[in-house]
């Protein structure tokens, strides 16, 4: 049987996130059945009401899962950064609609899977059932903490988590987000987001300008 090529940027992105985890014969199967996509800031790659024809690894970057009420209002679930997949697309076959919306945060690199591809891995990769399984302990844990953080905290600590949380996923402690932006991810108004900036800048915990927050503490 005839040697099928392979892409060579998609196969050294994923033994930069995955050698530790994958063995190379599997990192090159993945690579050859998966699409590499590039977005840029803002980009959304799936949205809610699509179907779901494949699940994404994210091997540069970063992305923000949201979700929306009835009345259309966002709301924002968790991160992924690169080395991460989402839990929501693995528990979906084709047949299902999407009811997530991933975006963008900065330049990201995504290899899309069929979605046909999970259980024939599970099955076959003893590996990827335990990266799997790992990746719904950890979802699970964040998205029980978000509650947690709606359930129970006021607005002031979420806000001050939603900085953190940023920071370390892009590795910077600069946040280039509008007020607006924040707001709409924390399911709060644009004023009620200004005035806890002010507050927040008087404590000493960050220092905000136009679109920029430096988060001082973390």
């Amino acid at each position: 049987m005839a040697n099928i090529s392979i892409d060579t940027h998609c196969h050294t992105l994923l033994q930069n996130q995955f050698q530790n985890i994958f063995d190379e014969e599997f990192i090159t199967e993945i690579c050859r059945s998966g699409h590499l996509k590039k977005f840029t800031a803002e980009n959304t790659l799936m949205n809610i009401g699509d179907e779901m024809k494949y699940f994404p690894l994210i091997l540069e970057g970063s992305l923000k899962i949201l979700t929306e009420d009835n009345d259309g209002r966002e709301l924002l679930l968790y991160y992924l950064e690169a080395g991460d997949t989402c839990v929501i697309t693995l528990a979906l076959d084709q047949s299902k609609k999407s009811r997530i919306r991933a975006i963008a945060e900065e330049f990201t690199q995504v290899l899309f899977i069929p979605v046909n591809k999970m259980d024939e891995w599970m099955v076959k990769h003893k590996h990827w059932r335990y990266f799997v399984m790992k990746t719904y302990s950890h979802r699970l844990n964040e998205m029980l903490g978000a509650i947690d953080t709606l359930a129970f905290h006021n607005m002031d600590d979420r806000l001050l988590k939603y900085l953190r949380d940023k920071a370390m996923k892009t590795g910077n402690n600069e946040i280039h987000n509008t007020h607006a932006q924040i707001a709409n991810d924390l399911h709060s108004s644009r004023v009620v987001i200004s005035r806890i900036m002010a507050k927040l800048e008087i404590d000493g915990q960050i220092k905000y300008g136009r679109n920029k927050i430096e988060l001082l503490k973390f």
